[in-house]
């Protein structure tokens, strides 16, 4: 001990390191309700500032919440597979018809660049007119060779009735819907021939399937 420290009153000595010591403990007690207020704090900021406006995607639209799929609906396996849906009259939808071609394109080259996953995605189209479909229409997109599924409007009035009234809300009937196990609709795309928008469907579709197997019946 120094000759100075010798001729400070040992009461002062004693005060000084008590208060040192309530300083150190009142710092660490703030760092302590800091960490544990963090995730609080970060929620809040998130929320407040920065505002999210829900999932990201890529391309597709989110439809929050999703739309319920009556499996009455359509003769297909809708329950338990992930699905791409397209509603198209057959009478419109000829080989030289770009935009209807384009769509069911678009669906058969999505599918085929899932690759290893190309069966968990099948690819619906309603036909809603019930007419013959154009024979070479049917030889590039047949079910066989492309995994597309031809199917017609339910019979029952009410059932059909109520598929448009699904297919068409939020004025979505003539997007690429994408329909999730449970069965809904979670998704929908719109028809595009850009090979931009084409990469970021292709992504969109590849990050569901990679995070999401529930309720999947293979």
């Amino acid at each position: 001990m120094s000759d100075k420290e010798l001729l400070i009153p040992a009461s002062q000595i004693d005060s000084s390191a008590i208060n040192a010591r309530t300083r150190r403990g009142r710092i660490q007690m703030l760092l302590l309700l800091l960490a544990c207020a963090s995730p609080v704090i970060a929620s809040y900021f998130t929320y407040y500032v920065i505002k999210p406006a829900g999932g990201k995607t890529n391309l597709g639209t989110l439809v929050h919440p999703a739309q319920e799929f009556n499996s009455a609906w359509l003769d297909a396996p809708i329950q338990g597979k992930w699905t791409l849906l397209i509603a198209r009259p057959s009478s419109e939808c000829q080989i030289k018809d770009e935009k209807c071609i384009e769509a069911l394109f678009l669906m058969r080259q999505t599918r085929v660049a899932m690759g290893r996953e190309s069966g968990r995605l099948q690819l619906i189209w309603v036909n809603t007119d019930g007419k013959p479909v154009d024979p070479e229409v049917t030889k590039v997109y047949d079910e066989k060779a492309a995994g597309l599924r031809v199917v017609s409007l339910p019979a029952d009035p009410k059932l059909r009735a109520e598929f448009d009234t699904w297919l068409n809300k939020e004025g979505t009937g003539q997007q690429i819907q994408l329909i999730d196990p449970s069965p809904a609709k979670m998704m929908y795309f719109p028809v595009t021939n850009s090979p931009k928008e084409f990469s970021s469907m292709k992504k969109d579709l590849e990050k569901l399937l990679k995070l999401n197997h529930k309720g999947e019946n293979l």
